[in-house]
């Protein structure tokens, strides 16, 4: 089984690229909310955020992926990699996400919840959003292949990161029926289910 692997710390740089992108999705996802999806234009976002237009575009190629892209994928890695080996694959994916979660601020949490609402609300975003959950898959599959020391296209090993990706569906489906649920309780009671063998 082999150890996780030491990783350099996020750079100045990189800390200021992510802020900017996080301050144009928030007044992206505010004007989204205020006046819908489809009537929001990108250079209204460009305006609001005071950015300008190849700044925009250098973060997000389209206004679909201002919605659509989510800096969590990274964050949830590296406090999966921080587990034990000592837990389950699953469990230990649980522990980090609770890690992640419970570390938003009101604000940011507030704002996944708009992202996934919006995601399921508007037919564009459901029809991409297909794509970025195979992406996320693949991420998955790799972080378990390193985890357990198996060769990455090991079938079981897609299979579970299949299966997280279908529960991530769920929660995504119940957070468009209960907008104010909180998603990192929500997603860990699903994989608490998942983790205890779907049993009904």
């Amino acid at each position: 089984m082999k150890e996780p692997v030491d990783r350099p710390s996020v750079g100045l740089r990189e800390r200021k690229k992510a802020r900017t992108r996080a301050e144009i999705q928030a007044h992206a996802l505010r004007l989204f909310h205020q006046q819908g999806y489809d009537a929001t234009t990108v250079a209204q976002i460009i305006e609001d955020a005071e950015v300008s237009e190849s700044t925009f575009f250098r973060y997000f190629p389209t206004k679909a992926d201002v919605v659509l892209f989510d800096g969590m994928d990274a964050l949830i890695v590296r406090a999966f990699r921080d587990q034990p080996h000592e837990l389950g694959e699953i469990h230990a994916l649980r522990v980090a996400l609770r890690t992640v979660f419970n570390r938003l601020s009101a604000q940011e949490a507030a704002d996944q919840r708009e992202r996934m609402v919006l995601i399921f609300s508007v037919r564009e975003l459901r029809a991409t959003l297909l794509e970025q959950l195979v992406s996320t898959m693949e991420l998955l599959r790799q972080v378990l292949a390193e985890r357990t020391g198996r060769q990455p296209d090991d079938l079981s090993l897609r299979t579970l990161a299949g299966a997280v990706m279908g529960v991530a569906m769920a929660v995504m489906v119940a957070l468009g029926d209960d907008p104010t649920a909180n998603i990192g309780t929500v997603l860990d009671d699903a994989l608490g289910h998942l983790e205890a063998g779907l049993v009904l």
